[in-house]
């Protein structure tokens, strides 16, 4: 399972007659292991999918999620570097993480809520008063301290409150079903991304090459209109071939993806600039075409040039 899908994996045992607890980082200080809002989903069978600390403090989760399972009432710990004994009961690495457990049962309604959210591609927040247990989704618009957290993509507590942002999940467009395409969705996938690639090149897009993959066959401008290019998604271009990548770069180019990356030399570039500006686009449109594709680390072959641009999406994602 992707490692971003912990709310699934909690739905999806309860669903099935097990139950199950949600861990979540809610505060850090130092240098903790995982951000706020890492998630981790354990079974009442002691399974486990994600994780709130890179395998510092799990155990000691997992033993509180059964007995928050039991009890069904939430707790919060924390768990930091206070002695010798600090590598078998806390973090090995120094810093201090305070994890939020909940039992599923009590919250299976607004869990499913969420769940739907998340597959429609809806922004909420995840708020829980740190007090009495409360809990609601906020949609976007409805609680400035939780858009603020949304735009950001960073959990946190503020007030007695923790809120947990639920973006829509990352998507990666890949246009061209080309050699670099294979380990570019390999890779984004273990990023977090949900690939999806584009090619009407019957032999380029094929389950062989790509198994396990969404593969649309359309052509790149109507594919990416059905898409709905949005602020969590990147759009990278391979083929070479403007007929193919012009009509999927004049959709991206007024969308609202994150992430626009072409592929090819400074001097394909520049032509592909002078077609767009013939096409009506401005230079501030223009100006957001990550060309040549990728972070320049003298990447040679797909696998190199497919961290590359990896790279470069993480850092403007990421704002670096």
């Amino acid at each position: 399972m992707r490692h971003d899908l912990i709310p699934e994996a909690a739905l999806g045992w309860a669903r099935g007659g097990k139950a199950a607890a949600l861990a979540t980082v809610v505060e850090t200080w130092g240098s903790a292991p995982r951000r706020t809002g890492s998630q981790m989903a354990v079974s009442a069978l002691g399974e486990m999918v994600g994780s709130v600390s890179g395998g510092c403090v799990e155990g000691s989760v997992v033993l509180e999620a059964m007995e928050a399972i039991a009890t069904g009432v939430p707790r919060l710990l924390s768990y930091g570097v206070a002695d010798e004994t600090a590598f078998s009961a806390g973090l090995a690495c120094g810093g201090t993480i305070r994890v939020l457990v909940e039992p599923v049962a009590p919250m299976l309604g607004l869990l499913e809520d969420l769940v739907v959210a998340r597959a429609a591609r809806r922004a909420v927040g995840y708020v829980v008063d740190l007090g009495d247990w409360s809990r609601r989704l906020v949609e976007l618009g409805q609680d400035a301290a939780v858009d603020l957290r949304l735009r950001a993509d960073k959990a946190g507590v503020e007030e007695g409150r923790f809120i947990l942002p639920c973006n829509p999940p990352l998507r990666l467009v890949v246009v061209g079903a080309v050699h670099v395409a294979q380990p570019l969705v390999a890779m984004a996938r273990l990023a977090g991304y949900d690939p999806i690639l584009v090619d009407p090149r019957q032999s380029f897009a094929t389950a062989a090459r790509f198994p396990g993959e969404v593969i649309l066959e359309q052509w790149p401008d109507a594919a990416l209109r059905g898409l709905g290019l949005d602020g969590r998604t990147a759009v990278v271009t391979l083929t070479h071939d403007p007929k193919l990548d012009d009509p999927a770069i004049e959709v991206a180019l007024r969308s609202g993806c994150f992430y626009l990356g072409c592929l090819g030399s400074r001097k394909t570039h520049a032509a592909r600039v002078g077609r767009l500006i013939a096409a009506g686009f401005s230079e501030a449109e223009i100006g957001r075409i990550r060309a040549p594709v990728g972070l320049a680390i003298g990447a040679q072959g797909p696998g190199e040039i497919a961290v590359s641009i990896l790279a470069e999406m993480t850092a403007v994602l990421r704002g670096g």
